[in-house]
């Protein structure tokens, strides 16, 4: 059996487990909501707040992450096409998803969150692109829940720093249960790189 038609088969084996998960939700009627469940403790407590306070921009990104449709590739097979679980989604969106989740952690570590609307003066902002958001999988039965985006730090409206993050978790399953619980720890792990590196950039300051 040659490669192309191996690939071909497994992608084909995959989507009818899929189709098949979608079918049974179906008949039990409605769809499956998935969102990042409690906040819990955060996996590396930070000494001290990384600063006092920050506004937050809600995160932005392709029009792919502005519904709540969740995102799953097969990159074995074909990792250009963005596919969608049938009867799986998102409780929100993922860029307000991940938002409130940056900005719960930042509250959790102790800094003081603000929106765009507060009246402040000299607080830093934190803007957020995300590239990535999706179930990727690059086997049949071995995927990740994989989050890439970019973070930016003004001082009023002079950038003062910039960087991206990446954050792949294996899932536990191959499916939309299966990957919500990886987006939901690489989200987590990205929150906590976030706060790590605006502690490194306020010591700069």
């Amino acid at each position: 059996m040659n490669t192309t038609l191996h690939r071909f088969l497994g992608a084909a084996v995959l989507a009818l487990a899929v189709a098949g998960c979608a079918s049974n939700k179906a008949k039990e009627g409605g769809n499956t909501q998935f969102d990042f469940g409690p906040l819990g403790a955060p996996g590396t407590p930070a000494a001290q707040a990384p600063l006092a306070a920050i506004i937050v921009m809600d995160a932005t990104g392709s029009p792919t992450f502005e519904n709540e449709r969740m995102v799953y590739r097969l990159n074995y097979n074909d990792p250009l096409q963005a596919r969608t679980y049938a009867n799986s989604r998102w409780s929100a969106n993922p860029l307000l998803l991940l938002t409130q989740r940056v900005k719960s952690r930042l509250a959790q570590a102790g800094v003081k969150v603000l929106s765009a609307t507060d009246s402040s003066n000299n607080i830093p902002i934190l803007r957020i692109e995300i590239d990535d958001f999706s179930h990727a999988f690059s086997s049949t039965s071995a995927s990740e829940g994989q989050v890439m985006l970019r973070a930016s730090l003004f001082n009023g409206h002079a950038l003062q720093d910039q960087k991206t993050f990446t954050r792949a978790t294996p899932a536990p399953s191959a499916d939309a249960a299966g990957g919500a619980r990886a987006l939901t720890a690489s989200t987590d792990a990205v929150a906590a790189d976030i706060i790590a590196w605006l502690a490194s950039a306020n010591r700069k300051r």
